[in-house]
């Protein structure tokens, strides 16, 4: 596979790196979010949000419920950014703040009360939490989150789609915590 350069969806600079090597390599910049989202009906977009996970170098990405989910969205991303499984909500929960710097947790789902994204101080130790397309966050995930965001939206749709919505909360982070001088920053 490395001979004649690596095929899997890895950028250029790492094209004849082992797995271990790249995981590696990662581990020595990740940021300091976290991305959760609820898999109690095996939703399509948990390995969209894996690969947009591992594009914003998230810490880890969390799934809570089912350990199944489906990882044809997350182009083999997942090999390179850690997933953990939560039985529920509280594991979740409980896991965060018992780290040695303690993670917020942040439902993103657009609830009546919720903030706006748009408008907070983004934390620099967060982890930012998704319901499934459709239900959003469970009752349970409302009961244990730091708080709720939803991202502003003006036009005629309920809602925008899960994955989409991980994307806009990761790049909100981006923008106000990385570093966007690293030479490691990938344009393309």
């Amino acid at each position: 596979l490395l001979r004649e350069g690596d095929r899997r969806n890895v950028a250029d600079r790492y094209r004849y790196w082992t797995m271990e090597a790249i995981v590696a390599d990662l581990d020595s910049r990740r940021h300091t979010f976290h991305v959760a989202i609820e898999n109690w009906q095996h939703d399509f977009n948990i390995g969209t949000i894996v690969r947009t996970a591992n594009a914003f170098l998230a810490a880890e990405v969390h799934i809570v419920g089912n350990r199944r989910w489906n990882r044809r969205g997350a182009m083999v991303t997942d090999r390179y950014q850690h997933v953990r499984h939560h039985v529920d909500v509280p594991a979740l929960a409980s896991y965060l703040h018992g780290l040695d710097e303690p993670v917020r947790l942040l439902g993103i789902d657009n609830l009546p009360g919720s903030e706006h994204l748009e408008n907070m101080a983004m934390p620099k130790r967060v982890c930012f939490l998704f319901g499934q397309e459709g239900p959003g966050l469970s009752e349970q995930a409302r009961e244990c989150v730091d708080g709720t965001f939803s991202i502003a939206q003006f036009g005629s749709t309920r809602s925008i789609n899960a994955s989409a919505a991980g994307a806009i909360a990761m790049h909100s982070w981006i923008r106000e915590h990385a570093d966007l001088n690293l030479d490691a920053t990938w344009r393309g």
